[in-house]
Parts: structure tokens; C-alpha cells; sequence
């Protein structure tokens, strides 16, 4: 009898892009102008209503306007009034965590689907954290984690299958793994530098730490995350206040901001911290005792690098890994950063601004399962 063959192959049909409101369509594109404006609303629909005339978004069913009105109706955006009786409009609370959340799906979309909230550390053992992995059973094991298919398996292959027989080492369970929690300081350099050359290195370090303050709310909420800015001084800035975040005249005052984050570290009770790093220039600053700037943007300056090999040191002694994310490729910063990282023991990586999220969450799902001390 002959038998018939199917071809098999792919077929292609032409891309039909999934359907949006008209308000859905345009907010995804407004989402990233107000992040690129650093929350400023007029500026943002400014460009908004450029790229209508360029690219017709609209339509005179709706338009613009309306999407304003949409945009006030959904509670994005609130009026205000100035005391001076001029208007204006305030971004809520809405907006500002859609615009964490639009970061997320960006920069993180693709990662590793998980079930737990907290976080695994590299011990082995009893505890209530499946593995997926299975180990021999050993005395003190919960009876409720013996896999018995595993271990009737093994109950055939070492006694036969005439006249059943279960020993104690035929026996295996399912490994676990203990949880732990994680308190994260990031750190944003916010001098001149970040906006030099005609490239915007502000908004995608900014969209990073956006995307993972939500990833951490919504997926690990019982780790912390603090976030601090460091130009000629350092400080800490809320989450909420993150799609506000602009570049100022500064210079680079590393040891203020690595300081302030062991600072803030050493008031946490989890047992795993980490500082990641976001920069793109030289140390160039510190802070004197009597109050003044000591400042040098020419080169690498010893008396300001010694300071930042001291802190990473220090760091080390806590317990506490600094992980560099230098998003310039300049080849004299590379002995520093090296330098610095080993007086840390931590990480550095040179990456483009494209690779940061990436990294930065490939980094923290990998130190979140450690126990650094």
C-alpha cells in the first residue's frame, strides 16, 4: 500500500499588527516622549502633535485633543493651578507607574518566568523552595518530599520486579533550596557627561532603574531597593520621582555616592546587599572637610582615586559587592574600573546603552541566589 507524504514547511503570511485604540496607540508613544522630557507635559505633546503632522497618528475622529481629554478622564494627568492663576498639568501616581511598568515589559519582557517572590541563596537543603533536582533521601527529610515514582523506580531496578522490596536508599526526594531576601542600592551618575556628545545616556539609565524598582515591587516585594544620584554631591531620590530624573552641571563624585549607599546599606536587616553602579565617566570630585569641592576633570587624578579604591575596600569588609556598569568604552578608564572592581572583589562591565537592562537583571536574578555572607 503506498503511503502518502505530507510537505512540511512554514508558511508565511503578511504581519497584521494587533489592534489598538486609538488611545492605546498613541499613549505607547507618549509614554516614551514624558520619559524622554523628563516629565515635562507640554514639551511631550509638543512632540506628540509633530509626529502626528509627520506620520498622521490621528484622525479627525480623534485626535490629539481628545487624547488629552482621555488622558484626564483615565487619571494620568491632573490640572493644577499656579499661585499666580496660571494653569498646568501634574503627572499621578497612574501615570507614573505605567511609565515603570511600560520600562519593564521593554527592558525585562523576555525573562524567566518564576513562581517564588523571594529569593534562593546557593544552599542546598531542607526547606520549602523546589528545585526541580533529586538527591537520595537522608535522614530528617520531610516524608512529603519522597518523589514516588522516582523511588519505586529505583525499588525495581536494585530489588527486581518478583517480589517488591522498598529500602531507605532506594528512596530519593526533591531538592530545595533555603530563601533569602535582597537589599539593592543603585546608583545613577547624573554629571554633565551623561548628556555630552549628542548622546542621551540619562533616559536609559533612568528606564533601567524604572524597570527594576516595578520588577522588585511587583515581583520580589519583600527585597529593597533604594536609588540615589551622584554628581559634585550624592543623594537619594524616591522611586516616584524617577521619570523627573535630569542631568545637571556636575562633576562625578563617586565616594559621595558609594558613602551615602553603605550608608543605607548597614540600616538593612537582609543578609544579601549588593550596590550596582551606573556611570559613564571618571571620578572627578570629593567632598573636603571644610566644606569645599575638590575638583579635577583632567584625567585620573590619585588623590581621587585612592578615595574610591578605599570605599570599594571598605565595602568588601561589609560584605557588600559593587557591580560597575561603565557605559563608555574609553580605554584609559578601563585600569580604574579594574582596579576599583578588584579592591571590591565585585563586577564591571563595559556595556552599551542598549545591553544595561539586560545585564543589570541578568546580574541580580544571578546575586540573588547567593548568600554573600
Amino acid at each position: 500500500m503506498n503511503s502518502t507524504k505530507r510537505n512540511r514547511g512554514f508558511l508565511f503570511t503578511q504581519y497584521t499588527e494587533p489592534f489598538q485604540t486609538p488611545f492605546d496607540k498613541l499613549f505607547t508613544i507618549f509614554k516614551e516622549l514624558i520619559t524622554h522630557t523628563a516629565g515635562d507635559f507640554d514639551e511631550a505633546i509638543d512632540w506628540l502633535r509633530q509626529l502626528d503632522r509627520e506620520f498622521k497618528l490621528t484622525t479627525p475622529e480623534y485626535t490629539i485633543d481628545d487624547f488629552i481629554a482621555d488622558l484626564k478622564n483615565k487619571g494620568y494627568i491632573r490640572e493644577k493651578l499656579g499661585f499666580g492663576g496660571d494653569g498646568g498639568v501634574d503627572l499621578t501616581s497612574k501615570l507614573e507607574k505605567a511609565l515603570r511598568q511600560n520600562a519593564l515589559d521593554q527592558i525585562f519582557g523576555k525573562m524567566r518566568k518564576g513562581t517564588s517572590g523571594n529569593h534562593k541563596t546557593n544552599h542546598q537543603g531542607r526547606s520549602d523552595e523546589n528545585m526541580g533536582d533529586f538527591r537520595s533521601f537522608q535522614f530528617g527529610d520531610s516524608l512529603e518530599k519522597i518523589v514516588l515514582t522516582e523511588s519505586l523506580k529505583n525499588a525495581q531496578i536494585n530489588h527486581g520486579i518478583g517480589e517488591f522490596s522498598l529500602s531507605e536508599n532506594d528512596l530519593v526526594v526533591e531538592d530545595t533550596q533555603f530563601k533569602s531576601q535582597m537589599s539593592t542600592v543603585l546608583m545613577i551618575d547624573i554629571s554633565h557627561s551623561m548628556i555630552l556628545y549628542g548622546e542621551d545616556r540619562i533616559t536609559p539609565a533612568k528606564k533601567v532603574a524604572m524597570a527594576l524598582s516595578e520588577l522588585i515591587i511587583t515581583r520580589y516585594p519583600k527585597d529593597s531597593l533604594d536609588i540615589i544620584v551622584f554628581g559634585n554631591d550624592a543623594w537619594p531620590i524616591a522611586i516616584k520621582d524617577l521619570p523627573y530624573l535630569q542631568v545637571g552641571p556636575f562633576h562625578t563624585n563617586t565616594v559621595a555616592g558609594l558613602q551615602l549607599a553603605m550608608d543605607i546599606l548597614r540600616r538593612k536587616r537582609h543578609a544579601n546587599k549588593q550596590i550596582f553602579m551606573i556611570t559613564d565617566g571618571k571620578p572627578s570630585c570629593l567632598n573636603m572637610p571644610d566644606g569645599t569641592y575638590y575638583k579635577n576633570p583632567m584625567g585620573l587624578d590619585p588623590f581621587i582615586t585612592s578615595k574610591c579604591y578605599s570605599m570599594a575596600a571598605q565595602a568588601r569588609k561589609l560584605g557588600i559587592p559593587i557591580t560597575t556598569f561603565m557605559i563608555t568604552s574609553d580605554p584609559y578608564l578601563q585600569q580604574f574600573v579594574n582596579e576599583f572592581t578588584a579592591s571590591n572583589q565585585g563586577k564591571a562591565y563595559y556595556t552599551g546603552l542598549g545591553d544595561l537592562g539586560g545585564m543589570i537583571f541578568e546580574d541580580y536574578e544571578e546575586n540573588r541566589k547567593k548568600r554573600i555572607r
